[in-house]
């Protein structure tokens, strides 16, 4: 098949180190097997409206005067909405907009927390590639082994999203909310193997598939931290996990998630577990850059 190709050029804000979001993609388990990591370079499947695009980045810049080439592949012809909404897509994925430094004075002002910026230095939250993909993969993972939400995850991405082959390699995309919000419940429970798991998909597919997604980024946090805790099967937790993860909301964290307090603990009790209460107020010193700092904590963890 003779396929579409379009490309283009992205500025990320300095400092910004290609090579840190690869790493992190590299041991990130919800998305793994799912795109191809080679040296500065990334490829990977999105829906952009009702078809998959392929994007392949490749870093050619430094982490001081960073630059990203990408390259688009699609069935149809490439539109330039379609260039357009993939190339945004790629830029809010890669977080490439953050101003670190503000982070960056803060941290480096913390002796237990300087040694991480040293070792991220540059790293740019690598968020899900869509919110409802971090919204599904929340509801995926909630008492249920990592492992067994992966293979569910990547069960609804072959049955229900698009697939493109490029340079002989299949790459799948994670549905649109609009491809599951019609999905009878039967068939997502035979996809994964729990009712209720099946009846929370259904809901966030339907709910996402009616808001605007700008909206759940600039609108008050609150306000959309509400929206996402009326849709069934999204707790306090998976809330702010979607904020953070998929919205690059950095207002809050989830203090109470064990991963976080372990990796506070590590970090700033020498091993001894920290209260939520000590953690909260640790968190509370890094103010609107509480997430990263959190997001870099578990990263290096």
């Amino acid at each position: 098949m003779d396929l579409s190709t379009a490309s283009g050029v992205l500025t990320p804000t300095a400092p910004f180190d290609f090579e840190q979001s690869l790493d992190f993609l590299g041991m990130f388990l919800p998305t793994r097997g799912e795109q191809t990591l080679a040296s500065r370079t990334l490829t990977k499947a999105v829906m952009i409206g009702e078809q998959p695009v392929v994007f392949r980045v490749a870093g050619t810049g430094s982490a001081g005067a960073p630059r990203l080439e990408y390259t688009l592949f699609a069935a149809a012809p490439m539109l330039p909405e379609v260039q357009a909404a993939a190339a945004g897509r790629i830029s809010f994925y890669l977080s490439l907009a953050d101003n670190l430094r503000p982070f960056y004075a803060i941290g480096e002002a913390d002796p237990a927390f300087a040694p991480v910026i040293r070792q991220l230095y540059g790293y740019h939250q690598v968020k899900f590639l869509t919110p409802f993909e971090n919204a599904a993969w929340a509801i995926l993972s909630q008492r249920n082994p990592m492992q067994v939400a992966q293979k569910q995850k990547q069960a609804l991405a072959a049955r229900f999203g698009g697939t493109l082959t490029v340079d002989g390699t299949a790459y799948t995309a994670f549905p649109a909310p609009a491809q599951l919000a019609d999905v009878a419940p039967a068939t997502l429970r035979e996809l994964v193997g729990n009712e209720r798991r099946a009846e929370y998909l259904a809901a966030a597919a339907g709910a996402f598939s009616t808001v605007d997604e700008s909206w759940l980024r600039v609108a008050p946090y609150a306000e959309v931290e509400t929206w996402l805790r009326g849709i069934r099967g999204i707790g306090p937790w998976s809330a702010e996990f979607i904020l953070l993860r998929g919205l690059g909301r950095l207002d809050r964290v989830p203090i109470t998630e064990e991963r976080l307090i372990a990796a506070v603990s590590h970090r700033y009790g020498n091993g001894q577990a920290l209260p939520p209460a000590e953690v909260e107020r640790i968190a509370a010193e890094y103010g609107p850059w509480q997430g990263y700092w959190a997001h870099y904590l578990r990263a290096t963890a």
